[in-house]
């Protein structure tokens, strides 16, 4: 097998990011010459897998038409054995565990199998191609591949990416910028959600939000979209964006998902569908050139795209539909093999997880700052001095003092030190007396007891605290601690989601994972379904 293949065969789609902006691009390039081939009438056998023995399940736990057939499609399209299961009819409704059923489907194939799955449990491909993939190999079978059709309100990566060509298309693939609204219910649209990361594909980007407070786009979102140095202006309706001016001719539309938000809109339904649907007194007031998406299908009843605009030039969503599946037949493409080969550009490259503990050299102690000697009348009041032992000091340092004694609380807990500690206390800072900082000394214990695993419990609940070896009054090794880049495989930490497939309540029995997002404030991101923590919020206490 060649080099290019094996660089996409066996990888997963769990969310936009799984490919770089220059594999999506491949993605891309290669569709378009599918539809060039087809409507040529050309070869087409070059994109497909033709492997009978590989197999795709198309895992549906909630409803779904047109992703699901599009997948379908694109399935048979590559002569591959499709097996379909269905929310209705489907065992999952017997509760059983979704990780032991796709384990047992792998092996009912002699080959690679590729899993369609949309979910309300979000973070649902993430952990399964994280779990099922080694389990694989260890069994000597082909590594599975997982593809997320629609997890919660979380990604459609697919959804995403089918968009994206779309747009390309109507620039004639310029990637040098674009400008789009999006329009509707941004909160619990996963399609416009995944345009966070997707949109990294044109170089300089420009989006224009526009919903009522209700409908608003979760600040999360917002915030990566910033990070990817896109430019983003909120309205709270088409009437306010058109009368702002600046608009753009690319609009993405999505449908109201108010059956969701139960009494929070009562009596408010009829003003938020208006805020968001288009009228024929707004056509005069945009570009000639405008073009209207929508993932499908509108709302029978409350469209936002009204049916007076499908017969005119506005009408792109009915191209864009058919797009997808084009896309799904090369997402399928690649991961299952056929195509990739001769892919040129930035792969993604595993982060690396640098070191979150600092030894400092000869340490000075702010213990007591002005001697390496630990003075025993240095200490403020409640707090004992230390001849033998260990100090955590600089504990929330500049937080508040009921800050800094919730954290001294949680440390004492979660690394059950409570028979140890000698004395904990917040005080002024040696070196800023407005500052405050909290500090434990625990003189019962050597630098033994804080083992790798310990020590990252304490840098996560404490990022930038110091912990302090102490040995005849003098601290004779100090480490500051930073935040780890990952915390995981913990019984005492959850995702506040409880929508996440690693949510206790789902009983999928995932323990919960997270990835340092920021340290400045410092904050942790769900593995799975992305949900962005303050530290302190990681605790199940």
């Amino acid at each position: 097998m060649s080099k290019g293949r094996m660089h996409f065969e066996g990888r997963s789609l769990s969310v936009v990011n799984d490919f770089t902006p220059d594999e999506q691009f491949y993605l891309y390039e290669q569709t378009r010459l599918l539809k060039e081939a087809v409507r040529d009438n050309c070869d087409i056998s070059v994109f497909q897998i033709k492997n009978a023995s590989k197999a795709v399940y198309l895992i549906f736990m909630e409803d779904s038409t047109r992703t699901k057939e599009s997948f379908r499609n694109a399935a048979l399209f590559h002569g591959c054995k499709v097996n379909v299961f269905d929310a209705a009819t489907s065992s999952f409704n017997k509760k059983e565990s979704i990780t032991d059923t796709v384990k047992m489907l792998c092996g009912y194939s002699t080959n690679q199998s590729i899993f369609i799955v949309r979910s309300k449990l979000e973070g649902t491909c993430t952990w399964l191609d994280q779990v099922v993939g080694p389990y694989c190999e260890s069994v000597g079978l082909p590594r599975a591949s997982f593809i997320n059709a629609g997890d919660g309100r979380h990604e459609h990566p697919t959804q995403e990416f089918l968009d994206e060509f779309s747009f390309l298309e109507e620039k004639n693939w310029d990637q040098s910028q674009i400008h789009l609204a999006l329009v509707g219910d941004l909160y619990h649209g996963r399609t416009v959600h995944s345009k966070t990361d997707g949109l990294r594909v044109f170089k300089k980007v420009k989006v224009d939000l526009v919903a009522p407070k209700e409908l608003a786009m979760p600040i999360e979102y917002i915030n990566r979209m910033k990070e990817n140095n896109f430019e983003v202006r909120e309205f709270s309706s088409i009437d306010e964006y058109i009368e702002h001016g600046d608009v753009s001719a690319l609009w993405y539309f999505t449908r109201l998902q108010l059956e969701r938000m139960g009494d929070k809109i009562l009596g408010r339904e009829e003003f938020l569908r208006r805020a968001v649907t288009f009228k024929k007194s707004h056509i005069p007031k945009i570009p000639a050139e405008s073009k209207f998406y929508h993932p499908l299908p509108r709302h029978q009843v409350y469209p936002v795209i009204p049916s007076f605009l499908d017969n005119t030039s506005f009408n792109a969503w009915d191209r864009q539909s058919i797009n997808g599946y084009y896309t799904r037949i090369m997402e399928l493409a690649l991961v299952g093999g056929a195509v990739g080969a001769d892919f040129k550009g930035q792969a993604a490259i595993p982060s690396e997880s640098p070191n979150f503990v600092e030894e400092i050299v000869n340490p000075e102690p702010d213990l007591s700052p002005k001697s390496a000697t630990v003075k025993k009348n240095s200490m403020k009041i409640g707090i004992k001095p230390v001849s033998n032992g260990l100090v955590i000091d600089h504990i929330r340092k500049g937080s508040s003092s009921e800050k800094c004694w919730k954290t001294i609380s949680m440390i004492i807990k979660i690394l059950e030190l409570h028979e140890t500690v000698g004395s904990c206390g917040v005080y002024a800072s040696s070196a800023d007396s407005e500052r405050l900082k909290g500090l434990i000394s625990l003189p019962l214990l050597t630098e033994s007891f804080f083992d790798r695993r310990s020590i990252k419990k304490l840098a996560a609940i404490s990022p930038g605290c110091t912990l302090n070896v102490i040995c005849d009054d003098k601290v004779v090794k100090k480490y500051r601690l930073a935040m780890p880049p990952r915390i995981y495989d913990f019984e005492d930490i959850d995702c506040v989601n409880a929508n996440c497939i690693s949510h206790r309540k789902n009983h999928e029995h995932v323990r919960a994972s997270f990835v340092r997002k920021s340290t400045t404030p410092p904050v942790f991101t769900c593995t799975y379904c992305e949900r962005p923590h303050q530290f302190e919020d990681i605790w199940s206490l």
